[in-house]
C-alpha cells in the first residue's frame, strides 16, 4: 500500500509539472503580435481550456497508473480493471469536451467515430454527435458583415432569420431568402475559431505526446495528426463549397443522392451560401414509419452511396454523422438521400483505392494469402490476419458465409487470441495503416452504425461494399498506359469475377430472403396458434370451471 501511495504521488507531481509545462509550451507556441484585442480575452479563455484539458489527461494518466499497479497484464482482474480505468477516463473527456465546446467537440466526435480505440471511449464520446450550442446572432451578425459587407443583410437578402435551423461545433446554418426569391441555407462560422484552434491543437499534441511518453504502448500521435488534417480543411468554406461541387457532380445521374447548389456570390472562407433543401435525419425512424419509407431500403441506399464514393469515385465524404444525411419524402423510389456538410472531404490515392478494392474482393471470397498480401503492402504485416473480423464480422478462418458472423467456437477462440494484444499491438496496426486507410475505417465506423440504428442487417453493408468493390476494380486508371491486349485482357478478367460475385450476391439474396419468409412464417404460425389457444380456453374455462 506505502509503494502505491508513492506511485500516485510520484505521477502526480509528474501531472501537475505536466501541466505547468504544456501551458508553457501552447503560449510559445503562438505568435504575440497575432493576438486579437483583449477586450473580448479570447487568450484567457484559450489558457482556460487548455487547463481543463490538461487537468483531464493529467487525472487519467495518474488512474491509470495507480489503478493497474501491480496487476498481471495477462489475468481476467487486469482486464476488468483496465475497463474500468477506460470508462472512468472516457467520462473525464467527455465531461471537458463538453466545458471546452468548439474544437474539442469536434475531436471527441473524431474520437467517437474510430472503432479501434477502447469501446469505452466510443461509447461514451458518441453522445458528443448531438450536443452544440449556437452563438447569439449579433456574434454571427459580425462574421456575415466582415465577410459580405456592412450592408449584406438588407441588400443582398429578402429575409433572414436570426433563429439557426442546426448548430453544429463549429458553425451554425440559417434559413434565408435572397432578392431573388431563392431559399438558401448560409452556412457561419463561429468567431474567433482559427485563432482559438492554434491552441487547441497545440495543447492536443503536448498532451498525446505526454501520453505517449508515460504509456509507450498508447500512442495517439497518428489520432492528432490525422484530426489535425481533418480540421484545417473543415475551417475553410470555399474548400468546402468545392468538396460540394465535386460530389455533386459525382451523382449527377444518381436519382437516389441530392446535394445542394453552391452560390458563389455569397461564399467566403467563413461563409457558405448553398441551396436549402428540406428533409429529416438519416436516422429519424418516426419520420420514416409515418412516411411509409422502409428503414432497410434507406440503410441499402446509404451503403451503396458511400460504397460507390469510396471504391469508385475514390472522393470521400468524411464525416457521416445523421446530421449530415436527410431523407426527403421526394424521389424516384419514395425518398432520396440529401448530403450536407463537406468539409472533411478526402480525395484516396489511386493505388490505395485500387488494393483496397482487392482487399474487398478477397474478404467476399476469403482468399486468405491475398489479404495477408495486402496487409503487407499496407505495412501492418501480422495484423492482417484482424481484416476480416474489422470488416466483415468473421475471422480469416472462419467458414461461415458472409455476414453470417463467427459461430460460438470461433467467438471462443478469436477471445482467446485477443487476450494477447496488448494496447501497445493496436498503436502499432494503426500507426502502420496509411492515411487513406485510416479515413475509410473511420468513415465505415460511422456508416455500421447507422445502419444499425436503421435495423438493417449487416449482410446490407458487406454486400454494396463487395459489390462496388468489383465494379471499382474495371476502372483502372492507368489503363491507357497499357497495351490495347492487357487493358482487354484486365477488363475480361475483371468482368469474370464480377459475374462471379454478381451470381455469389444473387445466392446470398435469395438465401436472406428465405430466411426472412421463414422468419415471418414461423412468427404468423406461432402467433396462429396462440390465438387459436385463446379463443380453445375462452371457450372451455366456463365448463372447466364448472
Amino acid at each position: 500500500m506505502e509503494t502505491r501511495r508513492r506511485l500516485f504521488k510520484k505521477y502526480l507531481i509528474a501531472g501537475s509539472a505536466a501541466g505547468l509545462f504544456g501551458a508553457a509550451v501552447t503560449f510559445q507556441t503562438l505568435n504575440p503580435s497575432s493576438l486579437p484585442s483583449s477586450a473580448d480575452c479570447p487568450f484567457i479563455n484559450g489558457v482556460v481550456r487548455s487547463s481543463r484539458a490538461l487537468f483531464a489527461i493529467t487525472s487519467n494518466v495518474v488512474d491509470y497508473k495507480y489503478s493497474l499497479y501491480g496487476f498481471n497484464p495477462d489475468t481476467d482482474e487486469y482486464r476488468l480493471a483496465l475497463s474500468e480505468v477506460h470508462l472512468r477516463s472516457a467520462k473525464r473527456i467527455l465531461t471537458m469536451c463538453d466545458a471546452n465546446k468548439g474544437i474539442y467537440v469536434k475531436a471527441g466526435q473524431f474520437v467517437a467515430a474510430i472503432r479501434q480505440v477502447p469501446k469505452e471511449y466510443s461509447t461514451t464520446l458518441s453522445s458528443l454527435q448531438d450536443q452544440a450550442v449556437p452563438f447569439q446572432f449579433e456574434a454571427i451578425k459580425q462574421v456575415l458583415v466582415g465577410n459580405l459587407g456592412p450592408n449584406c443583410l438588407s441588400d443582398m437578402f429578402f429575409s433572414f432569420d436570426e433563429q439557426p435551423v442546426a448548430a453544429a461545433s463549429i458553425a451554425q446554418v440559417h434559413h434565408a431568402v435572397l432578392r431573388n426569391h431563392q431559399e438558401v441555407a448560409v452556412k457561419v462560422q463561429y468567431p474567433r475559431l482559427e485563432y482559438q484552434m492554434k491552441l487547441d491543437l497545440a495543447t492536443m499534441s503536448f498532451l498525446s505526446n505526454s501520453v505517449g511518453w508515460l504509456f509507450p504502448g498508447y500512442r495517439f500521435q497518428w489520432l492528432v495528426s490525422e484530426f489535425e488534417k481533418s480540421i484545417a480543411s473543415e475551417l475553410d468554406f470555399i474548400s468546402e463549397a468545392k468538396n460540394l461541387e465535386r460530389i455533386r457532380e459525382n451523382f449527377n445521374d444518381n436519382s437516389m443522392v441530392r446535394v445542394p447548389h453552391v452560390f458563389w456570390d455569397f461564399t467566403t472562407r467563413q461563409v457558405l451560401t448553398m441551396e436549402f433543401c428540406r428533409g429529416h435525419k438519416v436516422d429519424d425512424l418516426d419520420f420514416l414509419k409515418q412516411r411509409g419509407i422502409s428503414a432497410v431500403k434507406v440503410a441499402k441506399a446509404l451503403a451503396e452511396v458511400f460504397a460507390e464514393m469510396i471504391f469508385v469515385h475514390g472522393f470521400l465524404h468524411g464525416d457521416l454523422h445523421p446530421g449530415n444525411i436527410l431523407v426527403s419524402p421526394e424521389g424516384k423510389n419514395g425518398f432520396s438521400l440529401v448530403l450536407l456538410d463537406f468539409g472533411i472531404c478526402k480525395q484516396l490515392d489511386e493505388d490505395f483505392r485500387l488494393k483496397y478494392c482487392q482487399l474487398w474482393e478477397a474478404l467476399v471470397v476469403k482468399d486468405s494469402t491475398k489479404i495477408q498480401q495486402i496487409g503487407e503492402y499496407f505495412g501492418v504485416g501480422k495484423y492482417s490476419r484482424y481484416f476480416p473480423v474489422i470488416f466483415t464480422g468473421r475471422t480469416i478462418e472462419s467458414k461461415s458465409a458472409l455476414g453470417r458472423g463467427m459461430s460460438a467456437e470461433e467467438k471462443k477462440n478469436l477471445k482467446q487470441e485477443l487476450k494477447s494484444l496488448k494496447m501497445e499491438d493496436i498503436s502499432s496496426f494503426m500507426e502502420s495503416l496509411p492515411t487513406d486507410f485510416l479515413t475509410v475505417l473511420r468513415t465505415d465506423g460511422l456508416l455500421r452504425s447507422l445502419i444499425s440504428k436503421l435495423g438493417a442487417p449487416l449482410r446490407v453493408r458487406l454486400l454494396a461494399y463487395a459489390e462496388y468493390a468489383l465494379y471499382g476494380l474495371s476502372l483502372k486508371a492507368d489503363s491507357k498506359s497499357d497495351s490495347a491486349i492487357g487493358v482487354m485482357l484486365f477488363r475480361f478478367k475483371t468482368g469474370l469475377r464480377y459475374v462471379q460475385l454478381r451470381l455469389l450476391f444473387g445466392i446470398l439474396g435469395l438465401v436472406s430472403w428465405l430466411e426472412s419468409i421463414k422468419h415471418t412464417s414461423t412468427r404468423s404460425f406461432k402467433d396462429l396458434l396462440a390465438s387459436a389457444g385463446y379463443v380453445v380456453r375462452s371457450l372451455y374455462r366456463p365448463l372447466l370451471t364448472t
